[in-house]
């Protein structure tokens, strides 16, 4: 279970920043392929708040559970999840992650 210092971190994190990626690695040194293209995505964007799991081990498994989303990296854009790379791939790909970022 999720402790409850960990869950206000992510609180703030996600409410204080327009887009949040918790990845392996940073945006300027992503260490796996997706990571790399979810910056490589949203950078445009403006500022990104990276927070790299592999530097603190509680945060990987904790974010994991506060979204329900079993892979890193995963983003949230205006306080709200959005999903992997995958998802964030889908959207830029339809034509609609600048209006979602901008919403």
């Amino acid at each position: 279970m999720i402790d409850d210092a960990l869950k206000t971190r992510f609180d703030t994190e996600i409410k204080a920043n327009k887009i949040v990626i918790y990845m392996k690695g940073n945006a300027l040194f992503p260490q796996c392929g997706f990571s790399a293209r979810a910056v490589e995505l949203l950078k445009p964007f403006g500022p990104l708040h990276t927070v790299d799991v592999f530097s603190e081990p509680g945060v990987r498994d904790g974010i994991k559970e506060y979204s329900k989303w079993p892979t890193i990296p995963q983003v949230f854009i205006n306080g709200k999840f959005i999903g992997g790379s995958d998802i964030v791939t889908e959207l830029a790909e339809r034509g609609e992650l600048e209006a979602l970022v901008k919403g």
